[in-house]
Formats: structure tokens, sequence, C-alpha cells
């Protein structure tokens, strides 16, 4: 076999659909609606409790939810690939999996790696987020405080903080990694009601607020573009601030992803996985797009922490301070909410920890089980069935990222990834549709020839801005910025090296090939 055809050679669908029939690695036992509290465990969190509000105050005002619309029509439109691939190719690896029936091996070996690393950096940074809240919440409940150095990891940007390691974040990172290992039905079921915690929690948020709305906070709804002095030093507000917020919000509105990787734990995957996947979307932009409008109803996007200041010229902006959800409500004298928004804020971003953690150690088990890592990874518990190798080791790892490391400006980091991996599945969506027609689908993506290059285009401008004609000239707005990028290309290059180094050399499908297996 040549070269390239090494790099382009793939698993039947068939193959995996066997595969998938006969695999005993995991045990099914996972229904429709612990599948949908996964993906909503996933997507629900951070973008509530934080980027939803904040990205109202630096760029998009009360057009938030256009922000919020744009990104999901991104989203939906590989949501609904996902729904397919996943009713035709129930197996352990989600997008890894796909790309590998219809693209070959090293584009899946491309999105596997991504979606690797984004994970385990989203399980350590949300972690530690976790922490915050927690810390809150027991100060709150006791009146006790941990030692300053246990608080936070240590951050050269503040070495008088007093701050050594986040203690509270370790233990969040390696309590869920032992529920996952211990049996995967336990920690869905526990999931499954902390998911429904947060969810009564941002209702009540949502039920309460709309109480507080003044219309006249809507007013003007899409800003004016104006200099910023404060956030960015650069242009926010107007269409360009809109644009900006959709690339940041994105991470708020994928993570069903992670409930395709649990394939083989699935009662009925072919049935239940695509609706999950549609469900938890759904549930979940409704609750985004009602929490935005509360929340910027309550009070003035650019409205100020300190009264006396005036708005638009803040040292802190309510929706840019930490806790924008708690700040609102205090800001209009709802204390005694506070305690439902902490423990809905722990509920939500410790769902998200699970979710992350869960699907990052089944992208590592499809990995080695097909070659491209060390198979000592693809071994499941003989008592738990469960990939407890790769969830030990992703439990120590992020633990030593959330204890230790102060991770910021994460938001960008992880949503390139995401969209690289996005733009590859509507892809081989449409590839597959044109090339084997005849494959079963128990799920069929809707005008498929619409909304896979429409998918495929939101997900590439989310990355390298929107085109737009401005004074007479071409300036793509929103997008991510080139530290970014950069930081993606040495990640891939790393991805590069390993695959070249080890996986091209141990690949399952070349033994086979070969008559090795």
């Amino acid at each position: 076999m040549g070269f390239w055809s090494k790099l382009i050679r793939r698993k039947s669908v068939e193959q995996l659909q066997a595969d998938a029939g006969v695999s005993t690695d995991f045990r099914r036992s996972m229904g429709v609606w612990q599948l949908t509290a996964i993906g909503i465990g996933a997507i629900v969190g951070v973008g509530v409790f934080v980027l939803a509000p904040n990205e109202a105050a630096l760029n998009a005002g009360p057009a938030i939810i256009i922000s919020f619309l744009v990104a999901g029509i991104g989203s939906a439109c590989a949501a609904l690939s996902y729904a397919e691939f996943a009713g035709m190719i129930p197996v352990t690896g989600s997008a890894y999996t796909y790309g590998y029936a219809v693209l070959g091996e090293l584009p899946a070996w491309i999105i596997g790696w991504d979606l690797l690393v984004e994970y385990a950096l989203i399980v350590g940074v949300v972690a530690a987020g976790t922490s915050n809240y927690l810390q809150s919440l027991i100060t709150q409940i006791t009146g006790l405080h941990l030692p300053v150095w246990l608080q936070g990891a240590y951050d050269p940007a503040h070495p008088d903080s007093g701050h050594v390691v986040n203690l509270i974040a370790m233990i969040v990172a390696l309590g869920i990694a032992w529920v996952q290992i211990m049996r995967t039905e336990i920690g869905a079921k526990l999931n499954t009601i902390v998911v429904t915690l947060k969810v009564i929690g941002v209702i009540i948020v949502i039920v309460a607020g709309a109480f507080y709305v003044h219309t006249a906070n809507w007013t003007p709804f899409i800003p004016h573009e104006v200099q910023d002095a404060v956030a960015t030093g650069g242009s926010r507000y107007g269409w360009n601030g809109v644009l900006a917020a959709a690339s940041i919000v994105f991470f708020a509105v994928f993570g069903y992803d992670t409930l395709t990787t649990a394939a083989e734990e699935a009662n009925n995957p072919q049935r239940d996985l695509p609706l999950a996947v549609v469900l938890s979307l759904g549930i979940s932009m409704v609750m985004y797009l009602a929490i935005s409008l509360v929340l910027t109803g309550m009070v003035p996007y650019n409205g100020c922490m300190d009264p006396s200041q005036a708005a638009g010229h803040c040292d802190q902006m309510i929706l840019a301070s930490q806790a924008p959800v708690s700040a609102v409500f205090e800001a209009r004298g709802l204390h005694w909410i506070g305690a439902i928004i902490n423990i809905a804020a722990v509920c939500g971003i410790a769902s998200v920890v699970f979710a992350f953690m869960l699907g990052a150690a089944r992208i590592w088990f499809a990995l080695a089980r097909d070659g491209l890592l060390p198979g000592w990874f693809a071994k499941s518990h003989p008592v738990h069935g469960t990939p407890y190798r790769p969830t030990m080791l992703l439990g120590i790892f992020t633990a030593l990222a959330a204890g230790f490391l102060p991770i910021r400006e994460l938001a960008e980091l992880v949503n390139i990834g995401t969209l690289s991996a996005f733009i590859l599945i509507c892809a081989s969506v449409l590839i597959l549709r044109i090339k084997r027609p005849d494959i079963r689908r128990r799920f069929r993506t809707p005008v498929l020839w619409l909304l896979a290059p429409l998918g495929i285009v939101f997900s590439l401008f989310l990355i390298i801005g929107w085109p737009w004609f401005k004074d007479g000239h071409f300036a793509p707005i929103g997008g991510l910025d080139m530290v970014t990028i950069l930081r993606f290309i040495i990640w891939m290059a790393i991805g590069f090296m390993i695959y070249f180094g080890y996986g091209m050399r141990h690949s399952k499908v070349e033994q086979h090939n070969n008559g090795e297996l």
C-alpha cells in the first residue's frame, strides 16, 4: 500500500456497524434521557453563568441573543449531521469514528487528537470554575473559608495573592473520574440528577428575573459601535460586536457531541442518540435565549457595579463581573436568590466536567483500540466495564491542570478545535450521502444539501471572521485571533508527530490489510 493510500485508508460502515453489534467493551446502560442529560450537562454551564452576560456587556448588548442564534445555526447544522452519523454508526469515538469511515485515517486522527486535547483542557478549566462557586457556597452556608493558599493556583500576574493550589478543583476532577471508573450507569444517573437541579435553578432565575425586566434596557437593541477604552482597547458593539460575540458564545452551544462518544453504552443507540442530540441542543438554546433576555432586561448592558459611575464608563460592569448572574440579582436587591444561583452554578459546571471527561476518555479509548495510540489504553475494567485507564490518567492530568495552572482565554482556544471538527463532520455526512446512499439511516438530516454546506460556512466564518465591507474596503469582522490559530497549529503539529511516529505503523486497519489480524 502506497504512502497516500495509507493516509486515507478507511474502516467500512458495515464493519463499524458489525463491531458495534458484538462489542462487549462497555455495559449498555443509558437511555435517551440519560444521554440527553449528558448533552445538556455539557452545553449549559459556563455559557449561562459567565459567557452570555459577559459578552452582552463587552460586545453585543441586548443583541447577545442574535449572537447565540448565529452560533446556534452553525451548531444546529453540525448537530443534525452528528445525529445522522450517530444513528448510522453507533460506535464509541463520535466524530473521530465518523471521520474514519468517510475521510480516512489521517483526517480521523486529526479530529480525534483535536477533540481529545480540547475535551481535556475543558475539564481542567471548568473544574477550576466549579471550585470558585463551591467555595462561595460553602462560605455562604457555613461561614468557613479555606486557607488562602488552597483557594487557587499561583498566578504570576498576581504574585501577591497568596494562592498556591486550587484544592477543591483537584477534588472535583478526581471525584468525577472515580465516579466514571466505578460504573458508567451510576455516574450517568448522578449526572441526570445534577443536570435536573441545574435546569430547575436556571428556570427559577429566568422566572424570578422576568418580573424585574425593564424593556427600556433593551434599547438600543444593537448598541452603536464605540471605541472601547475599558475592556479591549478596540471597538465594540454594533454588528462587529454581535458577530465577535458569536465566535465566543459558540463555546456555549456545543457539547452534544460528548453524548455520541457513549454510543456503545446506549441501550438503543440508533434510535436514542439522534433524538438525544437534537433534544439537548434544542432545550439548551431555549435556556440561553431566555436567560440572555432576562439578564439584559434586568440591568443596562453597560451598567456599573458602582452606581455612582456613569453607564459605559465603569471600572467594573455588572454583566462583566466574575459572577454576573449573582451580581445582577444583587443589583436589583434580590439577595435571597444568591444561594439558588450558586447551587445551580455548581451543578451546571460540575455536569460539564462529567460530560467532557466522559467524552475524552472514550475518544482516547477508541484511538487506542484502533492502534493509533498504544493498546494499553484500550482495556476496559474487568468488573465495571469502563475505560478506566484513560479515565484515571485524565483525572490525574486534569486535577493537576486545574489545581496548579492559571488558565485564561480558554473559550477561543477550545472553539477553534471544535469548529474545525464540525467542518469535517458536515463535509463527511454530505460525502457519505453521495457515495453510499444505500446505507440504512435511522435518522436522515433534512435538506442536507443546504444544511451541511451552511454548517461548514458558519463554522469557517466563526473562525476567520465574517466578510464585511466598511468604508469602501473589505474588512472581516469577528472571528478568532491569530494567537489562538497559532496555538491550534502547534497542537496539530504535535499530533502529526505522534501519528507518523507511532499510529501510522500500528494501525489495526493496516494490520488487517496485511493479514496480521
